[in-house]
């Protein structure tokens, strides 16, 4: 048998047994705007240091938007909303600015 029909079987079994039911996000379409507001040569770097084990600024940021937008669907209170939209919003410029710095530093 090929290990690719090895690990579908082992897939299938986990989900048999309901092993995937309660994962974060389930159910949901997975969020990928992050990922292709990314220049394409920049993802595939950040895809590399990501398989070293290392993770740049513009991934972290990426990241902390994606928790503060998966907090803001559980806030009710309107003002804590508020703050937390202003918080990804600004996380959101910050990450515009390091990307249109690295645009420049390119094109030189």
């Amino acid at each position: 048998m090929s290990l690719g029909k090895i690990v579908e079987v082992l897939i299938k079994e986990a989900q048999e047994r309901g092993e995937f039911d309660d994962l974060p996000g389930n159910g949901k379409p997975i969020d990928l705007t992050s990922y292709f507001e990314t220049p394409e040569d920049v993802r595939v770097a950040q895809s590399v240091l990501k398989n070293a084990g290392i993770t740049s600024p513009e991934m972290q940021l990426l990241r902390e938007i994606a928790e503060l937008k998966q907090v803001l669907t559980a806030i009710v209170d309107t003002g804590k909303k508020e703050e937390i939209q202003a918080k990804i919003q600004q996380k959101q410029i910050e990450f515009s600015l390091m990307m249109e710095r690295q645009k420049r530093n390119r094109n030189k």
